[in-house]
This record gives structure tokens, sequence and C-alpha cells, in this order.
């Protein structure tokens, strides 16, 4: 799977909104029917969410290498209809409030006609590397999204 152009960075009150668009649907990510294996939206799911706190200059990498990971809590998905082979995507990624020890994060998937094909959300929960407890987000995190939120 190839991770094209990240772009569309939306801004609304009390909501930050990021869509990744240009994943193109390998064979490999399909199923005999030729539709995408349901197991890989969740590996879409990350690459929206990894892609959208990029684009706020927030990175996964240096948040480990200062002691905290961000395990998945839980996974939910709707499949509407189905990606097919060589589909073109666009994953819309929503966080509709500021992370606590928990982020929510809300996805829509689009194919290249702008059809939704897939919903849905993951709960990933901040917690420290190095006694395995759950922690607060990261301040840095925290002063990245709260300009996309009403905060008094």
């Amino acid at each position: 799977m190839a991770l094209g152009s990240v772009k569309n960075l939306v801004s609304f009150k009390n909501m930050f909104s990021y869509e990744v668009k240009g994943i193109r649907v390998r064979y490999a990510d399909t199923d005999q029917m030729g539709y995408v294996y349901y197991g890989n939206y969740a590996r879409y799911y990350e690459i929206g969410r990894v892609e959208a706190l990029r684009s706020i200059d927030f990175h996964y990498k240096v948040m480990e290498d200062e002691g905290v990971m961000m395990p998945v809590y839980e996974n939910r998905s709707r499949y509407l209809k189905p990606a097919r082979y060589d589909d073109l995507l666009s994953i819309k990624v929503t966080l509709n409030e500021l992370p606590g020890v928990r982020v929510v994060f809300h996805y829509e998937i689009r194919n290249q006609d702008g059809i939704l094909l897939n919903t849905g959300e993951t709960t990933l929960v901040f917690q420290r590397m190095d006694n395995w407890k759950l922690c607060m987000a990261p301040d840095k995190l925290l002063e990245k999204l709260k300009p996309y939120f009403d905060i008094e």
C-alpha cells in the first residue's frame, strides 16, 4: 500500500479533522472476491491517525522516545460498501474532543468517486513505558490540538 499525498487540514470549532488522500488498494490487500480484506481497515485507520497527528507536527516516534505509547484499546468498523483492488482511497480522521487518558479517533473511508465505504472508531490510551501505567495525554499533543477546540 502506497502512501499518497497528505492534505486538507480542516478546522471547525470543537473538532480536529484531517484527510489523507491517495491510498491505493493493492492486490495483496484484497480477498478472493477482490474486496479489501476486513482486517486491512485497521491498518488504514492507523495510516490516517499517524498522518493526522503528523499534520500538526506531533510524531508517535518522538512521544515513544519520551516514554509514552498509545496502545489501541478498542476498534470498531462498519463496512458499508467494499473497497476494491486499485481503488484510490481517502481517509478522513476526526477528533471530537481533546484527549485525556484516552483519545477517540473517528474515520470515514471513501473511494475515488467520493462513495463512503467504511466508518470506524478507535480508542487508544496513553501509557507510560517505564511502569505500564495509564497517564494523561502528553502536554505537547494537547498544546497542538487546543487551537481546534473551544477552550475556556
